[in-house]
């Protein structure tokens, strides 16, 4: 069979492009996958291209065991006596040192006190024994040159005094030379017992005033820890603790010093009222014998009449 051009021209481009088409079938047939189109790379150029950095983590919140640590660690560490002082406000380190200072002034006044109380004590005790046992006035100025310069000494000495100032005339009026010499008495004892009661009103100062003292201090010092915690924002009682225990300082410190003031204010005062039981005591015995006195002269003085009469 003979083909036209035209028809043979059709064959041939039939066949050829059954044979371009073949390999690229082949080729997908075997892979079976689909094919991927890579993109087309982008041209470098000058320009650096910076990533950006990745989002810090956000920071937790702290716990309660946290927070607690971190209020704890800004507190004092040193919360003895001299701590808590060094630490407070000058307004109460001031009343917390004239506590101090009143409560050794009261240490002082009890020892210095004691010891003259006592020393005097003693030097009555021994006059008194020896004004007992003397039978004259007389006899009594002799025997006080061993007991020294004491209150019983001048007893002795202002009664002898008096009845020498009297002279021979004191016999006819004995109730006015009793009346002089009791006067003199009393008046060395009142100036011994006010001797002996120097500084003992120190002490009842120091026992009434300074437990309103300390308080003062406390109220400042309260007050400037409430201040702190209008400051601060916070309410914890571990934070205010420390303000607050040096407020209470000041009210220790006035109990301190008020309460030894006052037991040996007490103290005193009853040894006081037993000296001067002794230094009466001393009184009475002088005021004995310058009576015995007055009688042995009386009678001497009646029995020389007596004797004269006779001899006439």
């Amino acid at each position: 069979m003979t083909l036209s051009p035209l028809a043979r021209s059709v064959a041939i481009l039939l066949v050829s492009t059954l044979v371009a088409v073949t390999p690229v079938s082949g080729a997908f047939a075997q892979s079976g996958d689909t094919p991927v189109t890579e993109p087309a790379q982008a041209p470098e150029t000058g320009t650096r291209v910076v990533e950006p950095a990745p989002e810090a983590a956000p920071a937790a919140e702290p716990t309660g065991d946290a927070v607690q640590g971190t209020q704890i660690s800004t507190l004092p560490h040193d919360l003895s006596p001299w701590g808590m002082f060094m630490a407070a406000d000058w307004v109460v380190k001031g009343v917390m040192i004239g506590l101090a200072f009143a409560s050794l002034v009261t240490w002082t006044v009890w020892l210095a006190k004691s010891l003259e109380l006592a020393a005097a004590k003693r030097r009555v005790s021994q006059a008194l024994e020896r004004i007992i046992a003397a039978k004259s006035l007389e006899e009594a100025g002799l025997a006080m040159e061993g007991v020294g310069s004491g209150p019983a000494t001048l007893l002795v000495r202002a009664a002898g005094h008096e009845a020498a100032l009297s002279g021979p005339q004191h016999d006819g009026n004995a109730a006015g030379l009793k009346e002089r010499v009791a006067s003199h008495l009393g008046r060395i004892e009142a100036q011994a017992a006010r001797r002996m009661t120097r500084s003992t009103g120190v002490l009842a100062t120091i026992g009434s005033t300074a437990p309103f003292v300390g308080l003062f201090g406390t109220v400042w010092g309260i007050m400037n820890s409430f201040i702190g915690i209008s400051q601060a924002q916070t309410t914890n009682l571990a934070i205010v603790a420390p303000g607050i225990a040096e407020a209470l300082l000041a009210t220790a410190l006035g109990l301190v010093a008020a309460i030894p003031a006052v037991v040996i204010y007490n103290v005193f005062a009853r040894a006081i009222a037993g000296y001067r039981l002794l230094l009466a005591d001393a009184s009475a015995a002088v005021e004995r014998l310058v009576s015995r006195d007055i009688d042995r002269r009386a009678l001497t003085g009646g029995h020389g009449a007596a004797r004269a009469q006779a001899a006439e």
